[in-house]
């Protein structure tokens, strides 16, 4: 992934902003992948999936899917220039995954949604873990069904899916899964494909919302198992995130790892009120364990809220490790962290900007950044002035 350095003054804003680029649709765009090189991947309603291979100088748009013109594809997860696996969200067997080897030309309908009451809301996929000859896969969630979360997993990538729960065997292991509970009306919010983070397809977090309040989630394995061969008995346990906007309509929304290693877990999520966009409180709290080696992290985390959040609602969030700094956007600005979250500031734009280069945005694969009516923005790196801590 390209790495861009991110202005910062020493009031409350800084000026770098998002350069706005020609998608050529007008569908609302929720889902964006990076893949580097270059080379993104994006997606929305009615069937719409975009691809560039130039860093988004031209924005190729590709073929529907077949039945699927009427759909909203929330999430999307990309491996090279050729290779993407699209996921909608929609009651029932209007949630699908389907796949393309060959740059979009031609999908394959790989997955659709068994439980008439579920709802997909994130898609994350993974290439073999360096180190280990495990094959490529992918966690699969969905709001509740029957009092637990939907999961599903793929371990040969992408191309079949398999409910989560009971005696399966994946990667050389037999594990015992255990089902995620949920409680009363708690749900994933499907704004930015970002309420799930994924190490491996049997290492995984995931984040709510709802009434009863917002929880990090996490598959909670024994022991290594699964690498070392054994038998692994993979529980769920949780961390409420009791500082983040409650109700229908709030709480957590995206997470994002600062490492894409297990351990140690520093992580930062943001959400809301999405009916309340402008409200500061509750929009992001910064988690770390304190001892990477131990599990269950019930007694090895520390969750910090920020003294300066975000400037609203966030649906969704990034790292850039090049810089060390935390971007997060929603739809009434974008705002960054030097400071693992503890102090946000706005982005403003600059006097080449477009005046709202700042807003309207639902997604983040950084560099490129999506949101309603096609929007698409890449961040400009010849107004970039700063770096990070």
């Amino acid at each position: 992934m390209r790495h861009f350095l991110i202005a910062l003054l020493l009031t409350t804003s800084a000026h770098a902003q998002w350069d706005l680029q020609h998608s050529g649709t007008t569908a609302d765009l929720r889902g964006i992948a990076s893949v580097g090189a270059g080379i993104a991947w994006a997606s929305g309603t009615d069937g719409t999936v975009l691809r560039t291979e130039d860093g988004g100088y031209l924005w190729q748009r590709c073929t529907v899917p077949p039945g699927a013109e009427k759909l909203d594809f929330r999430g999307i997860q990309a491996f090279d220039a050729n290779t993407a696996i699209v996921m909608s969200s929609g009651k029932g067997d209007l949630s699908r995954l389907y796949k393309t080897i060959d740059g979009c030309q031609t999908w394959k309908l790989v997955f659709t949604n068994p439980d008439k009451d579920g709802f997909w809301d994130a898609l994350k996929m993974m290439w073999p873990m360096s180190g280990f000859s495990l094959e490529s896969g992918g966690i699969l969630i969905g709001d509740p069904v029957d009092g637990h979360f939907s999961l599903f997993r793929s371990v040969d990538e992408g191309l079949t899916w398999k409910r989560w729960g009971g005696k399966q065997s994946a990667f050389g292991a037999e594990n015992n899964e255990k089902q995620a509970l949920a409680k009363k009306d708690e749900s994933l919010f499907a704004a930015s494909n970002q309420s799930l983070a994924l190490w491996t397809p049997d290492r995984f977090l995931f984040v709510t919302g709802g009434p009863a309040g917002a929880r990090l989630v996490y598959a909670d394995s024994s022991s290594w198992c699964v690498e070392m061969g054994g038998t692994c008995s993979i529980g769920f346990s949780h961390v409420t995130l009791p500082t983040l906007a409650s109700s229908s309509s709030a709480g957590a929304f995206a997470i994002a790892a600062e490492k894409t290693s297990y351990f140690p877990l520093r992580m930062m999520i943001v959400g809301g009120d999405y009916t309340k966009p402008d409200q500061t409180l509750g929009t992001a709290v910064f988690v770390s364990s304190r001892d990477g080696a131990h599990l269950p992290l019930t007694s090895y985390f520390d969750v910090f809220t920020p003294t300066t959040p975000p400037h609203g609602y966030r649906s969704a969030v990034a790292y850039d490790e090049a810089t060390k700094i935390w971007i997060t956007v929603g739809p009434n600005g974008t705002d960054i962290s030097t400071d693992d979250g503890r102090n946000w500031r706005a982005l403003k734009p600059g006097p080449s900007d477009a005046p709202d280069a700042d807003q309207h945005w639902n997604a983040l694969s950084l560099p490129f950044v999506v949101g309603p009516h096609g929007r698409i923005g890449v961040l400009n790196p010849a107004a970039l002035k700063g770096t990070g801590k």
